[in-house]
């Protein structure tokens, strides 16, 4: 999963630098999630057959990273990588927020945050109802936690146990403007997760067996998965500065960022 994760960072590297786009270090610090999901036996789902009945679905609620979930998707197989060639180019669907309709294997359409889990509380409600053992992940940041729908969803989730829903948080603590613990902290997360009835757990973001280990497990309740990530995972003159949220890189920056890519990252 190293080589996967090491190239989906080269690839959204070269989208973000070609199209002068921006979000990379929130993108970098996903990959090893969305890695593990994808190519650790953790999502049921079949790239030739995207929209099949019994999937597994897997939401991005923070949107403006959905780079990481295009290279992801297209190393997995859903189509190909040239496709990737379009992304932020006059008239595409492939734009700086994932669009559902625009590639397949896109489930939802985020751009505005906090939308994500709610949606992904009815998917996993709906699953319940119709007695399928499809299973709904849903990835948010922390800095969108701030945003009160979450925590409606939560409560929801908990209430009605809805044991095939799993949330993975992001929890670089950094958003656009500096650190979260700064402008508005997420302390006692753990401890709010489980008042809210649902089974919680912190690990390293990075770590491929923390991640496949802990989604692995059954529970009885939904299942909130806290990863410590990295913003800018990879590049290390990126790595922790928030600038990087909405900065592109100069031709210079992205020369230095590709050769410290080279250098390896776990």
């Amino acid at each position: 999963m190293a080589k996967q994760a090491r190239m989906a960072r080269h690839m959204i590297l070269d989208m973000i630098f070609e199209a002068r786009s921006s979000h990379l270090g929130c993108a970098l610090s996903i990959v090893d999630i969305l890695t593990a999901l994808y190519f650790g036996d953790i999502l049921k789902i079949d790239p030739k057959n995207p929209d099949l009945e019994d999937r597994d679905k897997f939401i991005l609620s923070k949107g403006h990273a959905c780079v990481a979930l295009y290279a992801t998707l297209a190393l997995k197989g859903y189509f190909s990588l040239e496709k990737l060639k379009e992304y932020g180019t006059d008239g595409t669907l492939i734009g700086d927020h994932n669009t559902r309709g625009a590639l397949p294997g896109i489930e939802t359409t985020n751009g505005s945050l906090g939308h994500g889990l709610p949606i992904g509380v009815g998917m996993a409600l709906a699953a319940k109802k119709a007695k399928r053992s499809s299973r709904v992940f849903v990835l948010v940041g922390d800095g969108e936690l701030q945003e009160g729908s979450n925590w409606e969803a939560l409560m929801f989730a908990g209430f009605h146990k809805l044991d095939n829903l799993t949330l993975i948080i992001d929890n670089n603590n950094l958003e656009t403007l500096g650190p979260t613990d700064k402008i508005l902290s997420l302390a006692g997360l753990h401890d709010k997760l489980e008042s809210f009835g649902w089974d919680t757990e912190s690990i390293c973001g990075h770590r491929f067996a923390e991640i496949i280990g802990q989604l692995n497990m059954s529970h009885e309740k939904p299942f909130a998965l806290n990863c410590h990530t990295t913003k800018g995972k990879g590049v290390p003159f990126m790595e922790n500065d928030h600038i990087w949220h909405g900065k592109c890189p100069t031709k210079e920056e992205y020369e230095r960022a590709k050769k410290e890519l080279n250098g390896g990252l776990q």
